[in-house]
């Protein structure tokens, strides 16, 4: 079918919105972690929860949308769908009212009303279903029922992005270290959700011919470790995991384990408990997938002082606290969760004071690629 002049130029009025938006908004913050037991290693966060939807997803969806509307996937009055109860929704719904387009997400039934609220907030409905394993399944059949578009974010969220420039996550980044004591990181750390991220930093440093080092953090529930490890695609879990936003219970397309120079499969207490601890020191809270990203900085970090290397650590500050105030900042349902970590918060502190790692999470992580 031969797009009519109609179309194109509201694509190109589409493309025009998304562009003119990410001119109103300056890049995120890098901050920096001052850990004098880590002497010659510098520690920084890359903080995405300063984004206008609050998370490191805003990136993803602004590149899914853009790659939608120049592939020709997107069309004046489409329904744009996806499977997400997290972050990429609330991002994915500011994009559609933007653009003057609805959104749905298919979401599983068990998805806390705080998700839902934000997802509404920002102009989108909700899609409950009770099998969360429908989601993928269920988003297709409703985007052909409406006539819309599925964005898939985990087949797309690798090849989206442009991972060359474009001022993506990997180029802000080496831009805003340029400074800095250590202007090239030894490592870059990001926990995996779709992958997207993860293989955009491992693919820019390639391509810059950095020898910045990419280290994956994944967490207790997920796949992606196992699959890194054995590269099986067919792995699968029955529960997803507790840490929102990171972790797989099947392989998605955009998790590139190729470019990954090593992983760290933390411990869901541990990543909490880091959690917390971060908050404390930054004075503002952060969500779980941080405290996970910090587990596997401290690992990397780690290993350089036992080797008595100088350099420095990006890792990624992926969300905001707030969104998680009846859930990992509310003792009674960290209790319920089996995720009270009053013990483990003091050894993390430990830890960034100079001690050793905690042995209790020694003995329960796990360690792959260079960190091995």
């Amino acid at each position: 079918m031969n797009t009519r002049p109609s179309d194109r130029r509201w694509v190109l009025e589409a493309v025009r919105r998304i562009e003119a938006d990410f001119q109103r908004s300056s890049d995120t913050h890098l901050i920096p972690l001052v850990l004098p037991a880590f002497a010659g290693i510098e520690l920084y966060f890359k903080d995405e929860s300063s984004h206008p939807t609050g998370s490191l997803k805003h990136r993803l969806a602004r590149s899914l949308f853009l790659y939608a509307l120049c592939n020709g996937w997107l069309h004046a009055g489409s329904t744009v769908v996806e499977s997400s109860s997290g972050s990429t929704a609330v991002s994915e719904a500011y994009f559609a009212r933007l653009l003057g387009l609805p959104f749905v997400a298919v979401m599983p039934a068990t998805t806390s009303a705080e998700k839902v609220a934000a997802i509404e907030f920002q102009g989108g409905r909700c899609h409950l279903v009770e099998d969360p394993t429908t989601i993928y399944s269920e988003s297709r059949r409703l985007a052909d029922e409406l006539g819309g578009h599925y964005m898939d974010q985990f087949t797309y969220a690798e090849r989206a992005t442009d991972w060359r420039a474009n001022n993506n996550i990997a180029e802000a980044i080496f831009g805003q270290m340029r400074l800095e004591q250590h202007p090239q990181p030894a490592w870059l750390v990001c926990s995996a959700g779709t992958g997207g991220t993860v293989a955009t930093l491992g693919r820019y440093v390639r391509y810059c011919r950095h020898e910045t080092r990419v280290c994956a953090a994944d967490a207790e529930r997920s796949v992606f470790f196992d699959h890194y490890v054995g590269r099986d695609p067919d792995l699968t879990l029955s529960e997803g995991s507790r840490i929102e936003g990171i972790g797989r219970p099947r392989v998605e397309a955009s998790f590139l384990p190729d470019v990954i120079d090593a992983m760290v499969k933390v411990p869901d207490l541990w990543s909490v408990a880091a959690m917390h601890e971060l908050s404390r020191r930054l004075g503002r809270p952060v969500g779980g997938s941080t405290g996970t990203n910090l587990v596997a900085a401290l690992a990397c970090m780690s290993q350089m002082r036992e080797r008595g290397e100088a350099g420095s650590v990006v890792a990624i500050l992926c969300d905001s606290g707030q969104r998680y105030a009846n859930t990992y900042y509310d003792r009674s349902w960290l209790a319920r969760a089996g995720l009270a970590c009053d013990a483990e918060q003091l050894a993390v502190a430990a830890w960034l004071d100079g001690a050793a790692a905690p042995p209790e999470l020694v003995g329960r992580w796990r360690l792959a690629g260079e960190l091995a």
